[in-house]
């Protein structure tokens, strides 16, 4: 792209001449004015020009070689997976939100004060059992499909070439799902989460050489205290949901870039 300046161009006496609607003389008015300043159009071509130029790159899908309607396989009931994944993992994210309005990890440096804000949630707030339930249930499905979908693309081939790098993308994306549903599953720090917890420690120590290491940074320490809730809380409620929907972005563009892999 050019940073020369482009020569003058008489647009209005071109709009004269095509005899607009009222509607579209507004429109082009307000593009034309835009481009004179931001040059909208010369990155359009731009980025009109780069996704020709990456769809030529890629090679031709099943349907698209044999002429089939590209329906019939999205349609596929295990090719709605990865979709139905998304979809649960945007329902747990938007009640988690919610629920973050009511619960809190600690607020005097005791961890009962988590299981207390669990309480009201549950009993006293106006459909506080349902904004829960929903989140645990879209949580729990979102681990099933993401592992169906995982299976799914292993058993078609879906992960060869040139798709390797959205496969590799996947395995970081159930990886992180499952710590997702660990640190949750920590959070109400009921008698469940304390002895979930305390395998996770004994699972950190197990290491070798870095264990104690591992345990010092995940839990704060060798037991469970308020160090242990507080670094859960920071893991599912700050990092991950940056981290996973980020991935979940770029995992969703490559599909978009290089097709769906229809079986063979």
């Amino acid at each position: 792209m050019s940073l020369e300046r482009k020569d003058e161009y008489d647009h209005k006496s071109w709009m004269r001449e095509k005899n607009l609607t009222p509607v579209e003389t507004t429109f082009l008015t307000v593009l034309i004015w835009l481009d004179k300043r931001l040059r909208i159009v010369d990155y359009l071509e731009l980025l009109e020009g780069l996704y020709y130029r990456v769809n030529l790159q890629m090679p031709k899908s099943h349907t698209e070689q044999y002429n089939l309607d590209n329906k019939f396989w999205y349609w596929y009931p295990l090719y709605t997976l990865g979709l139905f994944s998304t979809l649960a993992y945007v329902v747990a994210a938007i009640s988690g939100a919610l629920l973050g309005f009511y619960y809190s990890p600690a607020t005097t440096g005791d961890p009962t004060t988590a299981y207390n804000s669990i309480e009201f949630i549950m009993r006293d707030l106006q459909f506080g059992f349902m904004l829960r339930s929903v989140h645990r249930w879209a949580a729990q499905v979102m681990v099933a499909a993401v592992f169906l979908h995982m299976l799914r693309v292993y058993f078609t081939g879906a992960y060869k070439e040139p798709r390797e790098l959205n496969w590799l993308i996947g395995i970081v994306l159930i990886s992180l799902t499952m710590v997702f549903g660990y640190t949750g599953y920590l959070l109400p720090w009921d008698q469940l989460a304390f002895w979930a917890g305390q395998i996770g420690v004994e699972m950190s120590l197990s290491v070798p050489l870095a264990g104690e290491w591992v345990a010092q940074l995940l839990f704060g320490g060798f037991t469970l205290s308020q160090a242990t809730l507080q670094r859960m809380y920071i893991i599912h409620v700050f990092l991950l949901p940056f981290v996973v929907t980020t991935l979940i972005a770029i995992h969703i563009g490559i599909v978009w870039v290089q097709g769906i892999a229809e079986p063979h």
